[in-house]
């Protein structure tokens, strides 16, 4: 079957849209195109701003719903279109959407502990505009079964990353940066993974704050080579209790999103911009690193990058040094586009969903048993 998968991810830059060719028995993914299509600048403002956690009215969180599902389903149309491959064969699109909240630890209501999660982009436009069954909403239903909803990607590090005799662990950099661990020989029910910290996010923030909106990144860490770190910031950094708190766990812009920039900016004020920034990368490597000594079980013989801060060399190099008793290499060395990685897990998860099959890895979320993941808009039906 070919699929669809659709992200758009934390730092809200653009859709990845990747078409894969799903094999089963056993289960495999061929990537067939991938794309990036960036977002216009003051499409992404209002997204940040949505996620912000600042007051917004609930008109524009109706209308950006709507638009989100159109830029999705275009989004959708262009990447069959680069490919080659007409919709109608075409058998599913997964989409995940754009978070715009994550609160995955329990709020008592009553007599409920309540975990919640918001991704908009709306599926039904998307199915209307290609035709094409539409799977979304994937986080919800873990969540609804005590899970964190994340992280969603572990199935598809599992297939194509993990080894026999190798213990290899995967880590997505992407707003938020999380980790597969696959020891060697493990099961897929044995896979475990989580949310380490920030990933490119606090470092967006920080470059786009200090450049008045002018640069929304530190494009191939320039600004993080150019600085020097500050170890006093580094090490109050550090001391985020999210670091050391114990898997499953996952986070996202509440937690490293515009109140931590704001933090690090006060703290740091009287640093250059670019120490600021390097001091802001080293944290996310170190953040990385630490983690895996703590809840990484076993040696680790392999690490491998995957993800939009897999281009940022300054950051790799970082992490490098950090883990310098193992070989860090991005996914990209062995023939899988870092950036397509995610999307290509939302086209698998799709895929599991339309076949009944689970997509949650309970030790991974926390989910009391595993799942069928998202809700099914179908495609057009003929009108008889």
């Amino acid at each position: 079957m070919k699929v669809i998968g659709l992200m758009s991810g934390t730092s809200a830059d653009g859709i990845d849209a990747a078409l894969v060719e799903v094999g089963r028995d056993p289960i495999s993914l061929r990537l067939l195109a991938f794309e990036v299509f960036p977002y216009p600048a003051a499409f992404q403002k209002r997204l940040l701003d949505l996620a912000s956690g600042a007051p917004k009215s609930i008109a524009l969180l109706c209308h950006l719903n709507a638009e989100m599902g159109e830029r999705l389903a275009e989004a959708a149309v262009r990447i069959a279109q680069q490919a080659g491959v007409p919709l109608h064969q075409i058998g599913l699109i997964g989409s995940h959407g754009q978070t715009v909240c994550h609160l995955p630890l329990p709020k008592r209501a009553g007599r409920w502990p309540v975990r919640s999660t918001l991704q908009i982009g709306e599926s039904s436009i998307i199915a209307e505009r290609t035709g094409v069954a539409t799977v979304s909403d994937f986080r919800a239903r873990d969540m609804a079964a005590g899970g964190e909803g994340a992280p969603l990607t572990p199935a598809l590090h599992y297939i194509l990353f993990s080894d026999a005799a190798r213990s290899r662990t995967v880590v997505n950099i992407g707003g938020i940066s999380n980790i597969t661990v696959l020891s060697a020989g493990a099961s897929m029910a044995e896979t475990v993974a989580f949310d380490a910290g920030p990933g490119n996010m606090l470092i967006d923030g920080i470059v786009g704050a200090l450049t008045g909106g002018r640069q929304q990144m530190d494009r191939d860490g320039r600004r993080a080579a150019r600085g020097q770190i500050h170890i006093g910031l580094l090490r109050s950094l550090m001391r985020h209790p999210f670091i050391r708190r114990p898997p499953p766990k996952s986070t996202g812009r509440e937690t490293f999103g515009p109140q931590a920039v704001a933090w690090v900016l006060a703290k740091g004020k009287a640093l250059p911009p670019d120490d600021l920034v390097a001091t802001a990368t080293a944290f996310t490597a170190n953040a990385i690193a630490e983690n895996i000594r703590r809840f990484v079980k076993g040696s680790v013989d392999e690490v491998f990058i995957c993800g939009g801060g897999g281009r940022n060399p300054t950051l790799i190099k970082m992490l490098s040094d950090t883990l310098s008793q193992t070989t860090v290499r991005t996914t990209d060395a062995i023939g899988h586009p870092g950036r397509a990685i995610e999307a290509m897990a939302f086209a698998l998860l799709a895929y599991q969903t339309w076949h009944g099959k689970a997509g949650n890895i309970p030790a991974v979320t926390g989910a009391r048993r595993p799942v069928i993941l998202g809700k099914i808009v179908p495609g057009r039906v003929p009108i008889r």
